[in-house]
């Protein structure tokens, strides 16, 4: 699931851009459809093609709502970035590409909107070099001009597929097994209770999971998921999800709290961060300033630890500790913005590096500033990380090589990835060394989900086999055999899956007849109750209760195949190779004739039974008898 998030000056055309391109407008408040301008966030989707359902946050494009936009664009995938022929670049322009800038919202598509004013085609190309040299060592230095006009309709078939192109070279969200929604909108239902909604980070939800809302710290029960007005039984990484909780009430809950699960996460007052002054800051940035602090979804004030300088100038980077009046649920590696409270200017942002620093830092200590230096590298765990994520499922020698990291880096790393299970283990291993097969805790949820999909969908597809074939199933999830048969063996010790013979099924899924298929099976049975040995063929057994019965009936254990043509009831089967062990016991061997006098049947039925009892080595044919194979040595 992709989530794109609209960007560019007031009244250049984002909301009926949107309208056009999804059939949705987003403005969902009275006051805005008054005033024909975007307040708050909205929402709306469309089908890409190649790309499926995309999620589309509509932010508004005022200064004085800038607050607003900046709770909209945290979580998206990539941005349409509007600006209109008959305007060109203005104030907001500049903010919202410096916001994305400083977020490092990598994907985009620039829409040329209102082209339908202009009639001069000089006019437009001169917009665009000035939007080229606007955009010139951004985020959107690259991105796709496409020039439209949402009243005419001109353009969006262009637009649609350079958004689809653009998300299609996105990699997936990851699934880091730790699900945090960041809320952009609460609201209530009657008959359903509190709903937020955002975007999802970082793991899944599913209904039934148990809750927490941070930093409030309450606790509630998922009891329903939507994802673009549609029952989802789980919301995946980078989705729009709308979230159904029960047991708290609306007034509970508000924007720029975080849905989580119970203890992934803590929320912290104090953050140590790497800072970028924009270029275009109408002051330095100095050590004790109050700023605005907006990650995610969550808007708090705070006050500036300037370390290791004085102040910086506009365009200067630095450290700062952030001292927050409320607290924030953040990991490592979040964006960030800062603005100036009076008068409303963004001064810059950058990524958070530490969310739970030992204190206040001394300002000017060295050696606070040589490890921060050293984490905006990279730690050598998150290198070995990065290593395994690019790997997929690998050795562990391998990933190690990859990484580059020296010997002792190499074994600290691992053991803290594999201490906070980071790294799964594949193939078994004493603990505490990992396996040798190993891959990443978010390469595992995905390659999990999709054998269980697999699975799930035969199950749906053929209700009446027992399982998906192992070879079926590894063709399908295009595997290696040794990362196929490790997953598979975890799953199962996970009790996910269970495994029979050379078939494999979701764990608790049994083969179950309904009424008028059982009839037709106990009428069948009756049939080799009547001559056990001489029952009917499997040619008449297909014909009766058709195949895909027929089959199930085999998968089952109640019927047992002896030749092509052949079939006895398991009982009947296993008490006529009995009886062939006894009589060779006996008289020493059997042949044909005496074992078709012996059960009263015709030769069709006692050859099939002979050969077979050949072919799986109980006994072994001397000219035209029997006798039983003796066991080696």
């Amino acid at each position: 699931m992709r989530v794109i998030g609209t960007a560019g000056h007031v009244d250049h055309g984002k909301s009926t851009l949107v309208q056009a391109l999804t059939g949705t407008h987003p403005d969902r408040l009275k006051e805005e459809r008054e005033r024909e301008m975007t307040i708050d966030l909205g929402f709306a989707w469309l089908t890409l093609e190649g790309v499926g359902e995309v999620g589309v946050v509509d932010v508004p494009g005022h200064r004085d709502f800038i607050e607003n936009m900046l709770a909209g664009v945290g979580g998206i995938d990539a941005v349409l970035f509007v600006v209109a022929a008959d305007e060109g670049v203005m104030p907001q322009t500049r903010e919202h590409l410096a916001i994305l800038d400083l977020l490092q919202i990598q994907g985009g598509v620039v829409a040329l909107t209102k082209t339908d004013l202009i009639e001069d085609a000089d006019w437009l190309t001169l917009v665009e070099d000035d939007l080229a040299q606007a955009f010139a060592g951004t985020v959107l230095e690259n991105a796709p001009m496409v020039r439209v006009s949402a009243r005419a309709r001109t353009g969006i078939p262009a637009l649609k597929k350079a958004l689809a192109d653009c998300l299609a070279e996105r990699p997936p969200r990851p699934d880091l097994g730790r699900p945090r929604l960041p809320v952009d909108r609460v609201f209530t239902i009657a008959g359903f209770g509190t709903i937020v909604t955002g975007t999802l980070l970082d793991g899944r939800l599913k209904v039934g999971d148990e809750v927490e809302i941070l930093p409030s710290a309450l606790r509630g029960r998922v009891r329903g998921l939507q994802t673009h007005k549609r029952k989802e039984e789980a919301a995946l990484p980078g989705g729009r999800t709308a979230v159904n909780i029960a047991g708290l009430d609306v007034d509970q809950v508000a924007r720029g709290e975080v849905v989580v699960h119970p203890g992934d996460y803590e929320p912290t007052r104090r953050l140590d961060v790497r800072f970028r002054l924009l270029a275009d800051a109408a002051h330095p940035l100095a050590h004790s300033d109050e700023v605005k602090f907006f990650t995610g979804a969550a808007e708090t004030t705070a006050r500036v630890r300037l370390l290791g300088s004085e102040q910086l100038i506009p365009g200067e980077s630095g450290w700062l500790q952030l001292e927050l009046s409320h607290a924030v649920t953040a990991r490592r590696g979040d964006r960030y913005i800062l603005r100036r409270p009076s008068p409303g200017e963004t001064l810059g942002g950058g990524v958070v590096m530490d969310v739970n620093p030992p204190g206040r830092h001394k300002r000017f200590d060295q050696a606070v500033l040589a490890r921060l230096e050293a984490l905006l590298q990279g730690t050598p765990a998150e290198v070995l990380a990065q290593a395994l994520q690019s790997l997929g499922a690998a050795p562990l020698q391998e990933v190690i090589a990859r990484s580059s990291l020296e010997a002792a880096a190499a074994q600290q790393a691992l053991a803290e990835l594999w201490e906070s299970g980071q790294i799964i283990g594949l193939e078994s291993g004493d603990a505490p060394r990992p396996p040798d097969l190993v891959i990443s805790l978010a390469h595992w949820n995905q390659l999990s989900e999709r054998l269980l999909d697999e699975i799930e969908a035969y199950h749906q597809a053929y209700p009446l086999r027992l399982g998906i074939g192992r070879e079926e199933l590894k063709s399908r999830v295009k595997l290696a055999p040794r990362v196929f048969n490790a997953a598979l063996r975890r799953l199962a010790g996970e009790g996910a899956v269970e495994e029979s013979g050379a078939f494999v099924r979701r764990a608790g899924h049994a083969i179950r007849f309904n009424a008028a298929q059982q009839k037709r099976v106990e009428a069948l049975l009756a049939r080799f109750a009547a001559a056990p040995a001489a029952p009917p063929t499997v040619k008449d057994c297909q014909a009766e209760v058709g195949e895909d019965l027929f089959n199930a009936l085999l998968d089952l254990g109640q019927l047992a195949l002896v030749s092509p043509e052949v079939v006895f009831r398991q009982a009947d089967y296993e008490a006529m190779t009995g009886a062939v062990r006894a009589w060779i016991k006996a008289h020493g061997t059997i042949t044909a004739a005496e074992a078709r006098d012996h059960f009263n049947t015709s030769r069709r039925y006692v050859l099939a039974l002979l050969e077979h009892l050949d072919a799986i080595g109980v006994t072994v044919r001397e000219g035209d008898a029997r006798r039983l194979k003796q066991p080696k040595g």
